[in-house]
């Protein structure tokens, strides 16, 4: 495959792009849209792109490793090409790289499957038809739930103000808040924080600024009185929102903020043009009551080097185990 730099694709293999991805239901996700691409490049996080025969497949190079585009933030990952296309992820090793390594990629991903080492769910909402919609097809716990943010919702609205909820908003400001409130949560709970790379940040200003149906960032609000409940900034592209920075005021957790927020938002879904929320890869809790259904993203390397694929795979799987007994614990 030829790797050229993002900004080297012509207009032709662009258009090529959009009309594979939009030929393969696999792909509906907005981080397979260039538009993403394109954004991650010109944030500053320069974004190469093996490209062959109706196949595209964006990455950053780390020495002599390649990881999709985004990472380590993009919740699904693979190759564009065409249903049923076949591919060779060997083909990937050319100019020095020794390894392709990934976490997200969408289960099915031609050519992959000797290549994966682990696998873990990825929910989503289906919203066609918004609330009422919803509601139809949620388990009882998604059902009981919403009933809560409703009555949670009334709470601080008695307490703090009136509720209001802007479902697309560009205010600035409030995304300069989420990204301050994740960054507060990483630092509380130990997590790395995302946002230490000043790129990442450039990435979601330019995202917010990014308004086009097609692809765009999508910030949702929900505050009462003058206090923000909850906020979510994520990225759409037609008819799939990605659920992927979502915060709430830790001092109102007592309202149970994210599900002010994710109830107010799935009842929006039809307005926005939106069917489907992707809440991305994990067992949280509030994931496994709201869906109403999920996919497979799966773990690991294409690589010639043994020795690597040992060591990827041994740490691949030690972590699983060590997830699963937290996740046991935790039920």
């Amino acid at each position: 495959m030829e790797v050229k730099g993002f900004d080297a694709l012509t207009r032709a293999e662009l258009d090529e792009w959009e009309e594979v991805r939009a030929g393969n239901p696999a792909l509906d996700s907005p981080y397979f849209h260039p538009g993403f691409s394109a954004a991650v490049h010109a944030s500053g996080r320069a974004v190469h792109v093996a490209v062959g025969d109706g196949v595209f497949v964006p990455h950053h190079r780390d020495g002599r490793l390649l990881r999709p585009v985004g990472w380590p933030g993009a919740d699904f990952q693979g190759p564009i090409l065409a249903a049923g296309t076949p591919f060779r992820p060997l083909d990937l090793m050319g100019g020095g790289a020794g390894g392709y390594a990934f976490d997200h990629l969408v289960e099915g991903a031609p050519g992959f499957e000797r290549y994966v080492v682990t696998r873990r769910p990825s929910p989503y909402l289906d919203v066609t038809g918004g609330l009422e919609g919803y509601l139809g097809r949620a388990s009882k716990s998604g059902k009981d739930n919403m009933g809560q943010a409703r009555r949670r919702a009334a709470k601080a609205g008695r307490e703090l103000g009136a509720v209001r909820f802007e479902a697309d908003s560009a205010d600035a400001d409030a995304l300069a808040r989420v990204i301050e409130l994740k960054r507060a949560q990483y630092a509380a709970t130990g997590a790395r924080d995302y946002f230490a790379e000043p790129d990442r940040i450039r990435l979601l200003e330019s995202l917010l600024k990014t308004r086009d149906p097609a692809f765009g960032g999508v910030l949702s609000t929900v505050h009462a009185g003058p206090r923000l409940l909850a906020a979510h900034f994520g990225i759409r592209s037609g008819g799939v929102l990605h659920w992927w920075f979502p915060v709430y005021d830790p001092q109102l957790a007592r309202l149970s903020p994210g599900w002010i927020l994710l109830r107010e938002l799935v009842g929006a879904a039809p307005a926005l043009g939106i069917a489907r929320i992707d809440l991305g890869r994990g067992e949280d809790e509030y994931k496994r009551r709201a869906k109403t259904g999920e996919s497979v993203v799966c773990q690991g390397i294409v690589t010639r080097n043994p020795v690597r694929r040992a060591a990827v795979t041994a740490l691949a799987r030690a972590r699983e185990m060590a997830r699963n007994g937290r996740f046991r614990r935790s039920r």
